[in-house]
């Protein structure tokens, strides 16, 4: 645990307190941030409270008095729920705004996690409980320097495994001696994958390679009993991410979209350029905000990008956030890109991943361009290859 860079955070922030809860590990966040084994047995609450100045504090039952004795402080132990208020209130008695995992109205649901039974008690002590959710993007978001070159050795692997994906859709549809191949979208599932594993690269589920009608939607995932068959004329989508294979490292996550043994119609070409446009104005203010030290919130990049394709005429194609934060997990707890599933009023900080990927989504096909970007001090630029025209296959 980085204790005194969190008290720092709650000094800079202007909270007393930062207060952790858990029960049967409902927040893995504090997890993470404490430093706290994930499989432990937690059948018991448990409460640790880290002030902005002085020792933290912690209170836990006394059948696992011991749980957070890696943690430093001092402790308080419990067994009947009269001394688990009575030791809450000591706790917090010196402290009124304090920090949580909470948002208003759970606007920002990712660090939503503490239930409303724990804020009635909480506010019914005349605590004022504020959101933690710029201190988890702090601690959970900023990347080391190794960080961030894994991200970059992630990207160099991707980044050349897409453009051969395309490259053999294009061999296998277009065979040389002309032989009869089948050729479907779970098929170059699989062949990403291989060469995924070739790279020593690990990820979660996916890719997605998507067909006309499969590439509207965001989210498809290509099985080998539905999957569609690629054909000259076809529209693809591909959306790939991974990590290097090791502990900590941070996932690149891009998507390219593409015509096979044809040139885009007109409707397609208008559509990659108003997406392509909404990418690059999202671009531009972040990376126009960090050049002049402007802090710049999640919702401010959406906004950008969300209003290229509203003036477009687009706007109801346009289903999802515009970029999500990127870490060791693929979505992150840093800010997102969003103004329409969430307010995400996070600030995007120093030495933070995030992706960039607006879309439209018409009824034959729809189209995606995400890259990823880093931010550090004074500087904001996309990672890989940046997508400036339609793929011919």
């Amino acid at each position: 645990m980085q204790l005194e860079a969190i008290q720092a955070a709650l000094r800079a922030g202007e909270m007393d307190a930062w207060l952790f809860y858990d029960h049967h590990h409902r927040d893995p966040i504090a997890y993470r941030i404490l430093g706290l084994p994930e499989s432990a047995l937690v059948s018991r609450r448990w409460y640790y409270l880290v002030p902005a100045e002085g020792e933290p504090r912690k209170l836990v039952h006394r059948i696992e008095s011991g749980r957070l004795d890696s943690l430093p402080g001092s402790k308080g132990v419990y067994s009947s729920w009269q001394e688990l208020e009575t030791g809450l209130a000591a706790m917090v008695d010196p402290y009124k705004h304090i920090a949580m995992q909470y948002s208003p109205r759970n606007a920002i649901m990712y660090v939503s996690l503490v239930d409303a039974g724990t804020m009635d008690v909480l506010r019914g002590l005349g605590k004022t409980i504020v959101t933690s959710a710029d201190l988890v993007s702090r601690f959970e978001a900023v990347l080391s320097e190794e960080q961030i070159a894994s991200h970059y050795d992630a990207q160099a692997a991707l980044d050349d495994i897409l453009a051969e994906g395309f490259r053999e859709i294009g061999r296998r549809v277009r065979p040389m001696f002309g032989e009869d191949v089948r050729v479907t979208e779970y098929d170059m599932v699989q062949w990403l994958q291989e060469a995924m594993r070739r790279a020593d690269l690990t990820w979660e589920n996916g890719p997605n390679v998507s067909v006309n009608e499969n590439s509207a939607d965001s989210h498809y995932e290509p099985a080998a009993e539905r999957a569609k068959e690629i054909h000259n004329g076809d529209f693809v989508l591909i959306d790939i991410w991974a990590r290097k294979n090791h502990p900590g490292s941070c996932y690149y996550d891009i998507t390219w979209t593409g015509v096979v043994g044809r040139e885009p119609s007109e409707l397609e070409q208008k559509v990659f350029e108003t997406v392509k446009g909404a990418r690059d104005a999202a671009v531009y203010a972040v990376s126009d905000a960090f050049e002049k030290n402007r802090p710049i919130a999640g919702w401010q990049a959406d906004d950008a990008a969300r209003g290229v394709i509203v003036n477009a005429g687009y706007g109801e194609f346009f289903t999802h956030r515009t970029g999500h934060n990127i870490g060791n997990i693929l979505h992150g707890n840093g800010a997102n890109l969003d103004n329409l599933e969430t307010h995400d009023d996070r600030l995007i900080l120093p030495n933070t991943c995030f992706s960039v990927e607006p879309g439209v989504y018409l009824d034959a096909f729809g189209i995606r361009s995400e890259l990823n970007m880093i931010a550090v001090p004074g500087r904001a630029s996309a990672t890989g290859r940046v997508q400036q025209e339609l793929v011919r296959i």
